[in-house]
Protein backbone atom coordinates (compact mmCIF):
# COMPACT_ATOMS: atom_id res chain seq x y z
CA UNK A 1 0.00 0.00 0.00
CA UNK A 2 1.29 3.44 -0.95
CA UNK A 3 0.45 5.42 2.17
CA UNK A 4 0.86 8.76 0.42
CA UNK A 5 -2.26 7.83 -1.55
CA UNK A 6 -4.09 7.14 1.73
CA UNK A 7 -3.12 10.59 3.00
CA UNK A 8 -4.30 12.15 -0.26
CA UNK A 9 -7.63 10.30 -0.11
CA UNK A 10 -8.35 11.53 3.39
CA UNK A 11 -7.10 15.01 2.50
CA UNK A 12 -9.67 15.07 -0.31
CA UNK A 13 -12.48 13.94 2.00
CA UNK A 14 -12.80 10.26 1.06
CA UNK A 15 -13.89 7.59 3.51
CA UNK A 16 -11.06 5.21 4.31
CA UNK A 17 -11.28 1.43 4.34
CA UNK A 18 -10.64 -0.56 7.49
CA UNK A 19 -7.46 -1.87 5.87
CA UNK A 20 -6.18 1.68 5.39
CA UNK A 21 -6.92 2.56 9.00
CA UNK A 22 -5.18 -0.63 10.11
CA UNK A 23 -2.17 0.22 7.93
CA UNK A 24 -1.91 3.62 9.60
CA UNK A 25 -1.96 2.20 13.14
CA UNK A 26 0.37 -0.70 12.31
CA UNK A 27 2.84 1.58 10.53
CA UNK A 28 2.79 4.02 13.44
CA UNK A 29 3.67 1.29 15.94
CA UNK A 30 6.23 -0.72 13.95
CA UNK A 31 7.98 2.38 12.61
CA UNK A 32 7.39 1.65 8.95
CA UNK A 33 5.61 4.98 8.51
CA UNK A 34 7.89 8.02 8.77
CA UNK A 35 6.90 10.74 11.25
CA UNK A 36 6.15 13.23 8.48
CA UNK A 37 3.54 10.88 6.98
CA UNK A 38 1.98 10.24 10.39
CA UNK A 39 1.80 13.99 11.00
CA UNK A 40 0.31 14.58 7.53
CA UNK A 41 -2.34 11.90 8.14
CA UNK A 42 -3.25 13.45 11.51
CA UNK A 43 -3.69 16.83 9.85
CA UNK A 44 -5.81 15.31 7.08
CA UNK A 45 -8.08 13.69 9.69
CA UNK A 46 -8.21 16.93 11.67
CA UNK A 47 -9.22 18.82 8.51
CA UNK A 48 -11.60 16.30 6.94
CA UNK A 49 -12.80 14.28 9.93
CA UNK A 50 -13.93 10.66 10.11
CA UNK A 51 -17.40 9.18 10.20
CA UNK A 52 -18.59 6.98 13.08
CA UNK A 53 -17.45 3.76 11.44
CA UNK A 54 -13.96 5.08 10.65
CA UNK A 55 -13.67 6.39 14.23
CA UNK A 56 -14.66 3.01 15.66
CA UNK A 57 -12.13 1.26 13.41
CA UNK A 58 -9.41 3.65 14.53
CA UNK A 59 -10.31 3.12 18.19
CA UNK A 60 -10.34 -0.67 17.86
CA UNK A 61 -7.04 -0.77 15.95
CA UNK A 62 -5.39 1.47 18.55
CA UNK A 63 -6.88 -0.62 21.37
CA UNK A 64 -5.47 -3.83 19.91
CA UNK A 65 -2.08 -2.33 19.02
CA UNK A 66 -0.84 -3.60 22.38
CA UNK A 67 -1.87 -5.34 25.59
CA UNK A 68 -5.51 -5.28 26.71
CA UNK A 69 -5.57 -5.49 30.50
CA UNK A 70 -9.33 -5.88 31.19
CA UNK A 71 -9.07 -5.13 34.92
CA UNK A 72 -12.79 -5.93 35.30
CA UNK A 73 -11.93 -9.60 34.92
CA UNK A 74 -10.08 -9.63 38.26
CA UNK A 75 -11.41 -6.48 39.96
CA UNK A 76 -15.01 -6.03 38.74
CA UNK A 77 -15.65 -3.25 41.26
CA UNK A 78 -12.95 -0.95 39.86
CA UNK A 79 -14.05 2.33 38.26
CA UNK A 80 -12.37 4.83 35.96
CA UNK A 81 -12.70 8.54 35.11
CA UNK A 82 -11.51 10.76 32.30
CA UNK A 83 -11.68 14.45 31.47
CA UNK A 84 -11.37 15.77 27.94
CA UNK A 85 -8.97 18.41 29.20
CA UNK A 86 -9.02 21.97 30.34
CA UNK A 87 -7.22 24.30 32.68
CA UNK A 88 -7.13 24.22 36.45
CA UNK A 89 -8.71 20.76 36.23
CA UNK A 90 -7.32 19.10 39.35
CA UNK A 91 -10.27 16.72 39.76
CA UNK A 92 -8.35 13.45 39.29
CA UNK A 93 -6.07 14.24 42.23
CA UNK A 94 -9.13 14.71 44.47
CA UNK A 95 -11.36 12.02 43.01
CA UNK A 96 -8.88 9.16 43.45
CA UNK A 97 -8.58 9.45 47.26
CA UNK A 98 -12.28 10.26 47.57
CA UNK A 99 -13.32 7.06 45.80
CA UNK A 100 -10.75 5.00 47.71
CA UNK A 101 -12.05 6.43 50.99
CA UNK A 102 -15.58 5.11 50.33
CA UNK A 103 -14.32 1.66 49.37
CA UNK A 104 -14.64 1.95 45.59
CA UNK A 105 -11.32 1.16 43.90
CA UNK A 106 -10.37 3.47 41.05
CA UNK A 107 -7.82 2.90 38.30
CA UNK A 108 -6.88 5.67 35.89
CA UNK A 109 -4.51 5.60 32.94
CA UNK A 110 -3.49 9.24 32.83
CA UNK A 111 -1.64 11.37 30.30
CA UNK A 112 0.75 14.26 30.36
CA UNK A 113 -0.13 17.78 29.28
CA UNK A 114 -1.72 18.21 25.86
CA UNK A 115 -1.78 21.57 24.12
CA UNK A 116 -2.74 24.34 26.54
CA UNK A 117 -3.85 21.95 29.31
CA UNK A 118 -1.74 20.52 32.10
CA UNK A 119 -1.76 16.72 32.42
CA UNK A 120 -2.29 14.53 35.49
CA UNK A 121 1.02 12.73 34.97
CA UNK A 122 2.89 16.04 34.94
CA UNK A 123 1.22 17.06 38.19
CA UNK A 124 2.08 13.76 39.85
CA UNK A 125 5.66 14.05 38.58
CA UNK A 126 5.97 17.10 40.84
CA UNK A 127 5.64 14.76 43.86
CA UNK A 128 9.13 13.44 44.66
CA UNK A 129 9.31 9.70 44.09
CA UNK A 130 5.78 9.27 42.74
CA UNK A 131 5.89 6.40 40.28
CA UNK A 132 3.44 6.02 37.39
CA UNK A 133 5.04 3.27 35.29
CA UNK A 134 3.04 0.20 36.38
CA UNK A 135 2.15 -3.02 34.63
CA UNK A 136 -1.16 -4.83 35.08
CA UNK A 137 -0.03 -6.77 38.16
CA UNK A 138 1.27 -3.56 39.68
CA UNK A 139 -2.04 -1.79 39.12
CA UNK A 140 -3.98 -4.62 40.75
CA UNK A 141 -1.57 -4.60 43.71
CA UNK A 142 -2.11 -0.84 44.13
CA UNK A 143 -5.90 -1.27 44.05
CA UNK A 144 -5.64 -3.86 46.80
CA UNK A 145 -3.16 -1.85 48.86
CA UNK A 146 -4.58 1.69 48.77
CA UNK A 147 -7.74 1.59 46.65
CA UNK A 148 -6.38 3.66 43.77
CA UNK A 149 -3.92 3.22 40.92
CA UNK A 150 -2.78 5.99 38.59
CA UNK A 151 -0.59 4.80 35.78
CA UNK A 152 0.92 6.09 32.59
CA UNK A 153 0.58 4.19 29.38
CA UNK A 154 3.19 1.51 29.26
CA UNK A 155 4.87 0.83 25.95
CA UNK A 156 2.74 -2.30 25.76
CA UNK A 157 -0.69 -0.70 26.28
CA UNK A 158 -2.19 1.14 23.28
CA UNK A 159 1.28 1.99 21.94
CA UNK A 160 -0.26 3.64 18.89
CA UNK A 161 -1.96 6.20 21.12
CA UNK A 162 1.22 6.88 23.10
CA UNK A 163 2.99 7.86 19.86
CA UNK A 164 0.07 9.79 18.39
CA UNK A 165 -0.71 11.59 21.66
CA UNK A 166 2.74 13.20 21.69
CA UNK A 167 2.56 14.11 18.00
CA UNK A 168 -0.89 15.66 18.27
CA UNK A 169 0.43 17.95 20.98
CA UNK A 170 2.95 19.54 18.60
CA UNK A 171 1.14 19.36 15.23
CA UNK A 172 -1.98 21.42 15.91
CA UNK A 173 -4.30 18.38 15.74
CA UNK A 174 -5.44 18.15 19.36
CA UNK A 175 -9.03 19.29 18.74
CA UNK A 176 -10.01 16.65 16.14
CA UNK A 177 -13.07 14.68 17.32
CA UNK A 178 -12.12 11.25 15.89
CA UNK A 179 -8.58 11.63 17.25
CA UNK A 180 -9.91 12.58 20.68
CA UNK A 181 -12.42 9.69 20.75
CA UNK A 182 -9.91 7.08 19.60
CA UNK A 183 -7.25 8.34 22.01
CA UNK A 184 -9.49 8.37 25.07
CA UNK A 185 -11.35 5.15 24.40
CA UNK A 186 -8.38 3.06 23.27
CA UNK A 187 -6.74 3.73 26.65
CA UNK A 188 -9.92 3.31 28.67
CA UNK A 189 -10.90 0.07 26.93
CA UNK A 190 -7.36 -1.27 27.24
CA UNK A 191 -7.38 -0.58 30.97
CA UNK A 192 -10.74 -2.29 31.09
CA UNK A 193 -12.56 -1.02 34.18
CA UNK A 194 -16.22 -2.00 34.03
CA UNK A 195 -17.48 1.46 35.04
CA UNK A 196 -16.47 4.79 33.52
CA UNK A 197 -17.47 8.42 33.99
CA UNK A 198 -16.40 11.02 31.44
CA UNK A 199 -16.17 14.77 31.99
CA UNK A 200 -16.54 16.49 28.61
CA UNK A 201 -15.65 20.17 28.72
CA UNK A 202 -16.94 23.03 26.64
CA UNK A 203 -15.82 26.66 26.50
CA UNK A 204 -12.87 28.94 25.87
CA UNK A 205 -10.45 26.73 27.79
CA UNK A 206 -11.63 23.43 26.31
CA UNK A 207 -10.86 21.59 23.10
CA UNK A 208 -14.59 21.76 22.22
CA UNK A 209 -15.62 25.39 22.48
CA UNK A 210 -19.42 25.12 22.07
CA UNK A 211 -22.06 23.06 23.86
CA UNK A 212 -23.21 21.29 20.67
CA UNK A 213 -19.59 20.32 19.91
CA UNK A 214 -19.16 18.98 23.45
CA UNK A 215 -22.41 17.01 23.15
CA UNK A 216 -21.21 15.58 19.83
CA UNK A 217 -18.01 14.40 21.49
CA UNK A 218 -19.74 13.13 24.63
CA UNK A 219 -22.29 11.17 22.61
CA UNK A 220 -19.54 9.61 20.49
CA UNK A 221 -17.58 8.58 23.58
CA UNK A 222 -20.62 7.12 25.32
CA UNK A 223 -21.60 5.23 22.18
CA UNK A 224 -18.19 3.57 21.92
CA UNK A 225 -18.23 2.68 25.64
CA UNK A 226 -21.73 1.21 25.40
CA UNK A 227 -20.82 -0.80 22.31
CA UNK A 228 -17.89 -2.30 24.23
CA UNK A 229 -19.97 -3.26 27.27
CA UNK A 230 -18.75 -0.54 29.66
CA UNK A 231 -21.21 1.14 32.05
CA UNK A 232 -20.67 4.81 31.26
CA UNK A 233 -22.04 8.25 32.07
CA UNK A 234 -20.93 11.53 30.50
CA UNK A 235 -21.25 14.97 32.07
CA UNK A 236 -21.05 18.20 30.04
CA UNK A 237 -19.23 20.82 32.11
CA UNK A 238 -18.07 24.40 31.75
CA UNK A 239 -14.52 25.38 30.86
CA UNK A 240 -15.00 29.05 29.98
CA UNK A 241 -12.64 29.85 32.83
CA UNK A 242 -10.19 27.81 34.88
CA UNK A 243 -11.99 25.15 36.91
CA UNK A 244 -9.72 25.76 39.87
CA UNK A 245 -7.46 28.77 40.45
CA UNK A 246 -4.17 26.88 40.10
CA UNK A 247 -2.63 26.18 36.69
CA UNK A 248 0.58 24.17 36.83
CA UNK A 249 2.00 21.08 38.45
CA UNK A 250 3.13 21.42 42.09
CA UNK A 251 0.66 24.27 42.58
CA UNK A 252 -2.21 22.00 41.48
CA UNK A 253 -1.14 19.31 43.94
CA UNK A 254 -1.37 21.93 46.68
CA UNK A 255 -4.80 22.95 45.42
CA UNK A 256 -6.00 19.33 45.55
CA UNK A 257 -4.84 19.08 49.15
CA UNK A 258 -6.74 22.23 50.05
CA UNK A 259 -9.97 20.73 48.72
CA UNK A 260 -9.27 17.45 50.53
CA UNK A 261 -8.81 19.47 53.71
CA UNK A 262 -12.15 21.25 53.36
CA UNK A 263 -10.80 24.46 51.87
CA UNK A 264 -9.84 25.41 48.34
CA UNK A 265 -11.92 25.81 45.20
CA UNK A 266 -15.70 25.45 45.49
CA UNK A 267 -15.93 24.58 41.79
CA UNK A 268 -13.37 21.79 42.09
CA UNK A 269 -15.22 20.39 45.07
CA UNK A 270 -18.62 20.54 43.33
CA UNK A 271 -17.49 18.80 40.15
CA UNK A 272 -15.44 16.14 41.95
CA UNK A 273 -18.38 15.23 44.17
CA UNK A 274 -20.75 15.00 41.19
CA UNK A 275 -18.41 12.75 39.19
CA UNK A 276 -17.92 10.53 42.24
CA UNK A 277 -21.68 10.40 42.71
CA UNK A 278 -22.21 9.29 39.11
CA UNK A 279 -19.66 6.51 39.56
CA UNK A 280 -21.42 5.17 42.65
CA UNK A 281 -24.81 5.35 40.90
CA UNK A 282 -23.40 3.44 37.93
CA UNK A 283 -22.22 0.82 40.42
CA UNK A 284 -25.81 0.40 41.62
CA UNK A 285 -26.01 2.72 44.64
CA UNK A 286 -28.99 4.99 45.33
CA UNK A 287 -28.13 8.61 44.55
CA UNK A 288 -28.93 10.44 47.80
CA UNK A 289 -27.24 7.93 50.16
CA UNK A 290 -24.25 7.88 47.80
CA UNK A 291 -24.04 11.65 47.93
CA UNK A 292 -24.10 11.64 51.75
CA UNK A 293 -21.36 9.00 51.93
CA UNK A 294 -19.12 11.08 49.69
CA UNK A 295 -19.72 14.29 51.64
CA UNK A 296 -18.94 12.54 54.91
CA UNK A 297 -15.69 11.10 53.50
CA UNK A 298 -14.56 14.47 52.17
CA UNK A 299 -15.59 16.63 55.12
CA UNK A 300 -14.63 14.07 57.74
CA UNK A 301 -11.00 13.75 56.60
CA UNK A 302 -11.14 10.17 55.26
CA UNK A 303 -10.33 11.29 51.73
CA UNK A 304 -7.36 13.37 52.93
CA UNK A 305 -5.98 10.37 54.80
CA UNK A 306 -6.46 8.23 51.70
CA UNK A 307 -4.33 10.69 49.70
CA UNK A 308 -1.28 10.02 51.86
CA UNK A 309 -1.76 6.27 51.53
CA UNK A 310 -2.06 6.55 47.75
CA UNK A 311 1.06 8.69 47.40
CA UNK A 312 3.10 6.35 49.60
CA UNK A 313 1.85 3.25 47.76
CA UNK A 314 3.02 4.83 44.50
CA UNK A 315 6.47 5.44 45.97
CA UNK A 316 6.02 9.16 46.60
CA UNK A 317 6.58 11.41 49.60
CA UNK A 318 3.23 12.87 50.76
CA UNK A 319 4.85 15.77 52.66
CA UNK A 320 3.48 18.90 50.89
CA UNK A 321 6.33 21.02 52.23
CA UNK A 322 8.80 19.42 49.80
CA UNK A 323 6.82 20.28 46.68
CA UNK A 324 8.62 22.65 44.32
CA UNK A 325 8.13 26.36 44.91
CA UNK A 326 8.41 29.16 42.35
CA UNK A 327 11.63 31.10 42.30
CA UNK A 328 9.50 34.22 42.47
CA UNK A 329 5.94 35.45 41.99
CA UNK A 330 4.71 38.39 39.92
CA UNK A 331 1.28 39.82 40.75
CA UNK A 332 -0.59 41.14 37.71
CA UNK A 333 -3.10 43.84 38.75
CA UNK A 334 -6.25 44.94 36.96
CA UNK A 335 -5.88 48.24 35.14
CA UNK A 336 -9.52 49.27 35.67
CA UNK A 337 -12.49 48.61 37.91
CA UNK A 338 -15.56 46.66 36.87
CA UNK A 339 -16.89 43.13 36.67
CA UNK A 340 -15.18 40.10 35.18
CA UNK A 341 -17.24 39.51 32.06
CA UNK A 342 -15.19 36.85 30.30
CA UNK A 343 -11.96 34.91 30.67
CA UNK A 344 -9.91 33.53 27.79
CA UNK A 345 -9.19 30.13 29.28
CA UNK A 346 -7.11 28.90 26.39
CA UNK A 347 -4.87 31.97 26.59
CA UNK A 348 -4.32 31.42 30.32
CA UNK A 349 -3.50 27.78 29.67
CA UNK A 350 -0.82 28.70 27.15
CA UNK A 351 0.56 31.32 29.55
CA UNK A 352 1.01 28.57 32.16
CA UNK A 353 2.68 26.40 29.51
CA UNK A 354 5.08 29.18 28.56
CA UNK A 355 5.84 29.89 32.21
CA UNK A 356 7.17 26.34 32.45
CA UNK A 357 4.17 24.22 33.45
CA UNK A 358 3.79 22.64 30.01
CA UNK A 359 5.54 21.89 26.75
CA UNK A 360 5.74 23.61 23.37
CA UNK A 361 8.03 20.79 22.15
CA UNK A 362 7.90 17.08 22.97
CA UNK A 363 11.23 17.19 24.85
CA UNK A 364 10.65 20.42 26.84
CA UNK A 365 11.59 20.05 30.53
CA UNK A 366 8.90 21.16 32.99
CA UNK A 367 9.53 23.68 35.76
CA UNK A 368 7.51 22.21 38.63
CA UNK A 369 7.50 25.47 40.57
CA UNK A 370 6.05 27.43 37.64
CA UNK A 371 2.47 28.18 36.77
CA UNK A 372 -0.33 30.64 37.28
CA UNK A 373 -2.86 31.36 40.03
CA UNK A 374 -6.04 33.03 38.75
CA UNK A 375 -7.73 35.26 41.31
CA UNK A 376 -11.22 36.41 40.08
CA UNK A 377 -13.94 34.37 38.39
CA UNK A 378 -16.57 35.42 35.89
CA UNK A 379 -19.14 37.60 37.65
CA UNK A 380 -16.72 38.84 40.33
CA UNK A 381 -16.25 42.53 41.09
CA UNK A 382 -12.69 43.79 40.73
CA UNK A 383 -11.11 47.16 41.52
CA UNK A 384 -8.23 48.80 39.71
CA UNK A 385 -5.00 47.51 41.22
CA UNK A 386 -6.51 44.30 42.57
CA UNK A 387 -4.76 41.14 41.34
CA UNK A 388 -6.01 39.34 38.25
CA UNK A 389 -3.46 36.57 38.65
CA UNK A 390 -0.15 35.62 40.17
CA UNK A 391 2.50 34.46 37.72
CA UNK A 392 4.74 31.77 39.21
CA UNK A 393 8.18 31.80 37.66
CA UNK A 394 10.32 28.68 37.89
CA UNK A 395 13.60 27.59 36.37
CA UNK A 396 12.62 28.09 32.73
CA UNK A 397 13.69 31.39 31.17
CA UNK A 398 10.57 33.41 30.34
CA UNK A 399 9.61 36.78 28.89
CA UNK A 400 7.97 38.22 32.00
CA UNK A 401 6.68 41.37 30.27
CA UNK A 402 5.03 39.36 27.51
CA UNK A 403 3.38 36.96 29.94
CA UNK A 404 2.00 39.72 32.17
CA UNK A 405 0.57 41.56 29.15
CA UNK A 406 -1.04 38.35 27.94
CA UNK A 407 -2.57 37.77 31.38
CA UNK A 408 -4.24 41.20 31.33
CA UNK A 409 -5.53 40.56 27.82
CA UNK A 410 -7.12 37.27 28.92
CA UNK A 411 -9.63 39.05 31.19
CA UNK A 412 -12.54 41.11 29.89
CA UNK A 413 -13.69 43.73 32.43
CA UNK A 414 -17.19 45.14 31.85
CA UNK A 415 -19.19 47.90 33.60
CA UNK A 416 -22.09 45.70 34.68
CA UNK A 417 -22.20 42.36 36.39
CA UNK A 418 -22.69 39.24 34.26
CA UNK A 419 -23.91 35.85 35.38
CA UNK A 420 -21.28 33.15 35.69
CA UNK A 421 -21.87 30.14 33.40
CA UNK A 422 -23.35 27.05 35.00
CA UNK A 423 -20.59 24.62 35.96
CA UNK A 424 -22.42 21.31 35.32
CA UNK A 425 -24.91 21.45 32.47
CA UNK A 426 -26.05 17.86 33.03
CA UNK A 427 -25.53 14.46 31.50
CA UNK A 428 -24.88 14.33 27.77
CA UNK A 429 -28.36 12.88 27.18
CA UNK A 430 -30.00 15.65 29.22
CA UNK A 431 -28.07 18.40 27.43
CA UNK A 432 -28.74 16.86 24.01
CA UNK A 433 -32.45 16.73 24.78
CA UNK A 434 -32.38 20.37 25.89
CA UNK A 435 -30.74 21.33 22.60
CA UNK A 436 -33.51 19.53 20.76
CA UNK A 437 -31.29 16.79 19.37
CA UNK A 438 -30.99 13.11 20.02
CA UNK A 439 -28.13 11.83 22.26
Amino acid sequence: MNFVEVIERKRDGAKLTRGEVEAFVTGTVDGSLPREQIAAFLMAVCWRGMDGEETRWLTEEMLHSGEVWQLATDRPGAVDKHSTGGIGDTVSLILAPLMASVGTPIAMMAGRGLGHSQGTLDKLAAIPGFRTNWDRDGVIALLDRCGAAITAQSEKVAPADRILYALRDVTGTVESLPLIVSSIMSKKLALGAATLVLDVKWGSGAFRTTVPDAVELGSALKSVARDMGVACEVLITDMNQPLGPALGTAIEVREALEVLEGRGSAALRELTLRLAEELLVLRGETREPAKRRLLNALDGGKARTAWDRIVEAHGGDPNPKILAQPLREVTVPASEAGWIGAVDGRALGWIAVDAGAGRRKVDDVLAFGAGLVVEPRIGDRIEAGQPLARLLIGKRTVDESDLTNRIRSAFTIVPQRVEAPKLILGTVDEVAAHLGGKP
